[in-house]
């Protein structure tokens, strides 16, 4: 882990999605932050030594989700399939498909593993599972302004994390799509989704893989609107604001039952240009609880 010093600083943007709005002075205190997402390696050691079973290994109960069909009630995980030719990329994710049997150890389904990918951040964990291995290491998951602001690197108010431009010079910063999402993955052969932690620069307080590879859950409910969440402080004479609540999260469009979502932020391997521009700090997506996916990871913090 690596000590970040807190400060004052801008958070969101208002450059780009509206659920990033608006740009507002926010303040964290000083912590200790994992240098990378928790790889594949580092779960599997909290697994032998606590036997802990994921989400994605465990079958959905129909009493939580009525109307469920039966030959869905299975354990499995939402894994990217591309399509082999264009889509509208504005219109349903056809990219995703439930995959029975997908979970952290076998990443796309019954027939897969994760060696060779020890040193790739673990994916198709849910909030639960990163909370629980969280408490396991004695650490947290960080809040929203918390993980904004390691990732900002002391970039205070700029769009990336390394300055004004996605690819400065043409050197690539992060793990993100490379060609036309999500039929054309110009990636080397082995790296079309997630690569090995550390395989791209870090940041300024040398934490590495905070935009790209992998989303990162944090501790924080979602709300349309940010307005200063939890321990984020308002200057001036405003009041501080009241913390985002779980039925805050809900997205009252969807279909019930309606599932709490927290705030994931960096963007991940699936993030491109023509489609997700979400490979920066002031990002944010809301991600329900109960869903796990081949691009969501986390890593911790722990208090000074």
């Amino acid at each position: 882990m690596l000590l970040v010093r807190g400060g004052t600083f801008l958070m969101g943007s208002n450059d780009f999605y509206e659920e990033e709005k608006p740009v507002r002075e926010a303040r964290v205190g000083d912590f200790w932050m994992d240098e990378t997402p928790v790889t594949n390696r580092e779960f599997s050691r909290f697994v032998a030594a606590t036997g802990y079973v994921t989400f994605a290994e465990l079958p959905p109960d129909p009493r939580e989700y009525p109307g469920m069909l039966p030959e869905m009630t299975h354990p499995g995980s939402l894994v990217f399939i591309p399509p082999e030719h264009p889509v509208d990329v504005h219109g349903p994710p056809v990219w995703w498909k439930f995959v029975f049997g997908a979970c952290w150890k076998r990443p796309l389904g019954h027939c897969s593993g994760i060696e060779g990918l020890e040193d790739h951040p673990v994916v198709h964990i849910v909030h639960a599972d990163a909370a629980a291995y969280a408490h396991w290491a004695g650490k947290r998951l960080p809040n929203e302004a918390e993980w904004e602001y390691a990732a900002r690197g002391g970039s205070n108010g700029l769009p990336y994390a390394w300055g004004t431009e996605l690819e400065p010079d043409g050197v690539g910063m992060a793990k993100i799509f490379r060609g036309t999402f999500p039929h054309e993955n110009l990636a080397p052969p082995g790296l079309e989704r997630t690569s090995p932690v550390r395989s791209y620069p870090p940041n300024a307080y040398g934490l590495y893989d905070m935009i790209g590879n992998v989303w990162e859950w944090t501790d924080e409910w979602y709300r349309t609107r940010p307005v200063g969440d939890g321990p984020e402080c308002c200057s001036g004479d405003r009041p501080r604001p009241s913390p985002a609540r779980a039925e805050d999260s809900l997205d009252p469009t969807s279909p019930a039952p309606h599932i709490p979502r927290r705030v994931t932020k960096g963007g991940s391997h699936l993030c491109a240009p023509n489609y997700c521009r979400r490979y920066r700090p002031a990002a944010r997506w809301p991600q329900p609880i109960d869903t796990s996916t081949s691009h969501i990871g986390f890593r911790c913090i722990a208090p000074c």
